[in-house]
């Protein structure tokens, strides 16, 4: 069984590997949604995998700390690509939600997002 939630955050980035006068090496900002997902099977005695107020504090404490900022400037977040963006969510997450099972961050304006289903073990 799976159990989703989702958040949006508007926040600015610059990627330096573009060549220069490449438009992505220029700040520019996007607007964000994310989409967390546990997978688990609802305890006997709540009948929920977690409790959905629970999980919507630890998900916007997170979207507090990336909505309007510059992501570069963020720990661990100095090259904000969907990617990296994805693996930080769920370094931040997986102490939180154990049942954490996939980050997905869409940039829908341009139809792409990434999907991270990995382990917690991050390099």
């Amino acid at each position: 069984m799976q159990l989703t939630r989702e958040f949006c955050f508007d926040a600015a980035h610059c990627l330096e590997n573009y060549d220069p006068g490449h438009p992505n090496r220029r700040i520019h900002g996007h607007s964000f949604r994310v989409r967390v997902t546990l997978t688990g099977m609802p305890d006997d005695t709540t009948g929920q995998i977690v409790d959905l107020s629970e999980f919507g504090t630890i998900l916007e404490h997170l979207r507090e700390q990336l909505d309007h900022h510059m992501l570069n400037e963020i720990d661990g977040l100095e090259t904000p690509t969907l990617e990296n963006i994805c693996l930080w969510l769920w370094e931040h997450l997986s102490p939180d939600l154990p049942d954490l099972s996939a980050v997905e961050v869409f940039r829908d304006s341009l139809g792409q997002s990434c999907l991270y289903q990995g382990s917690r073990h991050v390099n």
